[in-house]
């Protein structure tokens, strides 16, 4: 269940307190690790369920979960050098066909990712990748739209976890595919920017498969009290590098043997 925001001591309230104002006012921030004990994981992701029970006191409703990090491209891209996971919102989701207004977001990238949407519970003692398997309904292309308020992209792993996993905002392609019918490790990815390939990669840079982040993820989520639920969607990471956002870009990722998922941002020429 989401940390109240009043069970949390004053670093972790000002570290909050930062991050949400950074929002509100369309302004990054600066990191919020001098807040946090050093490498205090638990006391970041207290700060980002904090934040999560506030959006749901204004409305909001959790979808789903994103795990991060997952690819060793964009953790030497971020500097860090393990896993993350954050919350999905239904405030967070971009309609098909829809362009996107970036100023939703401050300091948008975007990458590829395979998303499954899950038919059972994950809350046994020990998941893994066949468990989840067997929890899923079916996977989906899926682009995010990663963000960071904190300026300059300039975080460790305690700053992003605190910071929702530098999560954004999300977009689903439209063919649900089983499970069955895919070597998701083998599944290639190529995502392109206005007609030009920017980003590329394979099933295999999640954790060499996206059932073992999936798997990885389940676990921790379980172990932080907050276990993956039936309906709800997880992002499993990145396929490739992420990609700056500009406005006025149109994005198309491609992955063979789940179809492709596109969107565009508002701004610029375009």
């Amino acid at each position: 269940m989401p940390v109240p925001v009043s069970t949390l001591d004053t670093g972790a309230a000002e570290a909050l307190n930062r991050l949400s104002e950074a929002r509100t006012t369309r302004r990054p921030c600066a990191p919020v690790r001098d807040l946090l004990p050093a490498g205090d994981l638990d006391a970041a992701y207290a700060v980002q369920s904090a934040w999560a029970a506030q959006q749901v006191a204004a409305g909001a409703r959790i979808v789903g979960r994103k795990v991060g990090l997952t690819n060793p491209v964009v953790q030497r891209q971020l500097g860090v050098d393990q896993p993350d996971f954050g919350v999905l919102l239904d405030t967070m989701a971009c309609p098909p066909g829809v362009p996107v207004d970036i100023a939703r977001t401050l300091q948008p990238k975007i990458e590829a990712e395979i998303a499954f949407v899950l038919a059972h519970d994950l809350t046994a003692p020990v998941i893994g990748p066949a468990d989840v398997a067997a929890a899923t309904a079916h996977v989906v292309a899926a682009l995010e739209i990663v963000d960071s308020r904190i300026s300059g992209w300039d975080i460790d792993i305690v700053d992003t976890v605190a910071d929702n996993a530098s999560s954004g905002l999300f977009a689903l392609g439209d063919r649900h595919v089983g499970l069955g019918e895919l070597d998701l490790p083998s599944c290639l990815m190529a995502l392109r920017r206005d007609g030009e390939v920017v980003s590329t990669g394979s099933g295999a840079a999640c954790l060499g498969d996206p059932l073992v982040a999936v798997a990885w993820l389940a676990t921790t989520a379980r172990d932080h009290g907050r276990p993956l639920r039936a309906g709800e969607i997880v992002l499993s990471g990145a396929l490739g590098p992420m990609v700056p956002v500009r406005p006025g870009d149109s994005f198309h990722a491609r992955i063979s043997g789940l179809g492709e998922v596109r969107t565009s941002f508002t701004g610029g020429a375009s």
